[in-house]
């Protein structure tokens, strides 16, 4: 996008790389898209409710391991954006269109490797990963896992094309696709399920006929020459190592971090899979719920990355300070607002479900305690690392992730579980111990400066300067 200068007096030696109308065309998209994505889960949530509780324990199982995927291919997505930016930041179109093409290519090929992984290990999955679970429960996860598992690939597309877009400064046309989307998804589900009568499979197939719609559908406005950063249309392709080195540099560190992330909440949730049905199900709403909490600050910190690997481009770190700040600020504001929200509709949401007595106290405990301590915490330690990956300093944030998952979330949760008996609710309690000692070990971080001596992108084989 052209960015308009803010020529206002402020202490920096050049005029502002955004101004806040330029954040706000980022932000506001970028929340909505990530809101409309969220409810497709939820969708698939409530019509599985119809089912039953075996089928909303089912598709929450299935959807851990999705979410997982995704989370790997929005760090891939996070690579490329990275790379992009301070390409564009130094004002070199070429090299950020290359890599854009290469983040695509590659998105795509990662995608169809992981979709073979998955199928090919669909029985440990069910089987040893979920833990104890019912045979209803079962089979259902079987059916859903079976369908949903062809959209894999073009997952991978989608994110990397709305990355390339939202670099671009154009966020409204992957909110506006992830719309659609959703329309789609929801019309399907109706059909199949109260229609056809087709069961989990009428959950997952129209997830699987969007997932596809959307990745074509990008993919195609990709192809327009007039933008900046354009697919070049060819069905060869040439990977370029380098650049594929670069956004590995950024991504990898980002999608092992993602990937313990997950890997610790399918931990815990064998844990909590060990208190029945009702747990599950409780947990599996409540933390569809805390995402929605969650979700603005989530969608900025995508921002955040396209706006501060612009200013660390452009060798200005001042304004990568300044930047830093005003956003979480931003994302306080934004926290406080979708807990408000979410608390007031809370109990009209659980009215859907019809859940037992047990099940609607435990869900409820984990909406409420999630939405106190996220406004006064979450920020620190799951907002601000995207400033140091939006620098090239990727390994920090994934080195301090990885430690707190398994001393605070894993083993705590366990201890509490175990040794003080605490119930499902424990299990909660640690991911908040999690949140405290990553914020304050992010701060630290910040404030000593280290982050500012990275580099993430390299011209001719070396560091660029």
């Amino acid at each position: 996008m052209r960015l308009k200068l803010n020529k206002s007096k402020m202490p920096f030696s050049t005029p502002l790389l955004f101004t806040d109308k330029d954040l706000m065309k980022i932000f506001i998209p970028l929340i909505i898209e990530q809101i409309l994505a969220s409810l497709i889960g939820l969708s698939d949530s409530i019509m599985a409710a119809s089912i039953g509780e075996s089928a909303v324990s089912a598709v929450s199982l299935v959807e851990m391991i999705m979410l997982l995927l995704i989370s790997l291919f929005a760090a891939l997505a996070m690579g490329g954006t990275v790379i992009v930016g301070q390409y564009l930041g130094k004002k070199q179109e070429n090299q950020a269109r290359e890599a854009s093409n290469q983040l695509v290519w590659f998105a795509g090929a990662a995608g169809l490797v992981i979709m073979i992984f998955i199928y090919l290990f669909k029985s440990f999955i069910l089987d040893i990963l979920f833990g104890n679970i019912t045979d209803e429960v079962y089979n259902y996860a079987n059916t859903y896992l079976l369908i949903i598992g062809a959209s894999i690939p073009f997952l991978a597309l989608y994110n990397a094309g709305a990355a390339i877009f939202r670099t671009m400064g154009n966020s409204k046309l992957p909110m506006k696709i992830m719309l659609a989307m959703n329309i789609l998804n929801i019309a399907g589900n109706v059909l199949f399920i109260y229609g056809f009568n087709m069961g989990i499979a009428g959950i997952a197939i129209p997830t699987l006929i969007s997932r596809i719609g959307a990745a074509v559908c990008i993919l195609i406005h990709l192809t327009n020459p007039k933008q900046i950063l354009h697919l070049n249309k060819t069905v060869k392709h040439k990977f370029n190592s380098m650049m594929i080195k670069q956004i590995m540099r950024i991504g990898v560190p980002y999608g092992i971090e993602n990937g313990i992330f997950y890997f610790g909440r399918l931990l815990i949730l064998s844990l909590v899979s060990t208190f029945g049905t009702a747990a599950i199900a409780a947990n599996s709403v409540g933390s569809t719920i805390t995402s929605l909490q969650a979700l603005p600050g989530m969608a900025i910190g995508l921002g955040m990355s396209i706006v501060i690997s612009r200013c660390v481009g452009a060798g200005d770190f001042t304004q990568a300070r300044y930047y830093t700040k005003k956003i979480l600020g931003i994302i306080f504001v934004a926290q406080i607002v979708s807990s408000v929200v979410s608390l007031a509709l809370f109990p009209s949401i659980l009215s859907i479900y019809n859940f037992s007595a047990e099940a609607t106290q435990w869900t409820t405990e984990i909406v409420w305690s999630h939405a106190i301590v996220m406004i006064l915490i979450w920020p620190f330690g799951n907002a601000l690392p995207s400033v140091f990956r939006a620098a090239g300093d990727a390994k920090y944030p994934m080195l301090v992730s990885m430690i707190t998952m398994f001393c605070c979330r894993i083993m705590f949760a366990y201890i509490l579980v175990y040794l003080f008996e605490m119930g499902m609710f424990a299990t909660w309690i640690a991911i908040y111990c999690d949140w405290l000692i990553k914020g304050g070990l992010f701060i630290w971080r910040y404030l000593n400066g280290k982050w500012t001596t990275f580099q993430a992108t390299e011209l001719n084989g070396r560091k660029a300067e």
